[in-house]
């Protein structure tokens, strides 16, 4: 039977890919890799790269496909659902074209599989749509987040309180009174501004893990300017990029 591994690579230094990664991609036959546009041919070489590194037999094949892109102009929810289906055709493509029924394919994921990333509910509706039959494996990751705590030199929470993970998107919705520390993915550049106002510390970071790292921390209210400057500077510099930050609460005097 085809297997296909969903294989979490951290969030940007090959030093993160973990051990069990490296004996998964070993066992590969084809790496599948999404080719999402020139300005993030980055993101596809620290792939190509983390594989020359870790695989002892340069047998293993690659194949890159072009990422359909998702409609921004339509209901945020439905658009996402459409653009799963995009992907699950392509991906069905992939393991039925590319495969041989007892070789192994793989998705290198950025971070890890199970946090903000669509390929493990893609490769679900396959299965559940009957569309092929295979079996497939996670391997987890060290994600963003992890990253920015070690970073940062931080626990992601307080003493015996939780952390709470949202994406930009929701945190323009504002930050819920009971929520003391929130880790913050997937922000357009526009979130923070909804809090600019609120007593609480930020600990920013872009390009995780990468020879571009960039870290800010402090008063929200005095770093807004400085990280809305730098993320401007960088998007025009680079034509994308990737910041993960932690909110907290300022506790009264």
């Amino acid at each position: 039977m085809r297997r296909v591994f969903i294989i979490g690579i951290g969030a940007g230094n090959p030093d993160y890919v973990t051990m069990q990664a490296i004996k998964a991609m070993n066992e590969v036959d084809v790496f599948f890799i999404l080719d999402k546009g020139r300005e993030k041919d980055d993101l596809v070489n620290l792939r190509k790269t983390i594989c020359e590194r870790y695989i002892e037999d340069p047998s293993y094949r690659v194949v890159e496909v072009l990422s359909p892109e998702r409609d921004t102009g339509a209901e945020y929810t439905s658009g996402v659902h459409s653009w799963h289906r995009q992907k699950a055709g392509i991906f069905s493509a992939l393991i039925a074209n590319e495969l041989k029924d007892d070789e192994c394919g793989a998705f290198l994921i950025w971070g890890d599989p199970a946090l903000y990333d669509s390929t493990l509910r893609v490769i679900q509706h396959i299965l559940a749509d009957g569309m092929l039959e295979f079996d497939y494996e996670i391997i987890p990751g060290i994600t963003s987040v992890q990253a920015l705590a070690a970073r940062h030199r931080i626990a992601l929470n307080e003493i015996g309180q939780p952390i709470h993970i949202t994406t930009g998107r929701k945190l323009s919705e504002g930050l819920a009174q009971d929520v003391d520390s929130a880790v913050v993915m997937l922000d357009n550049g526009t979130a923070l501004r909804t809090l600019s106002n609120e007593n609480v510390d930020i600990y920013w970071g872009a390009y995780l893990g990468t020879p571009d790292e960039i870290l800010i921390s402090g008063k929200l209210s005095e770093c807004i300017d400085e990280i809305e400057r730098v993320r401007s500077e960088q998007r025009t510099r680079k034509g994308w990029i990737m910041d993960t930050y932690l909110l907290r609460r300022v506790a009264p005097q």
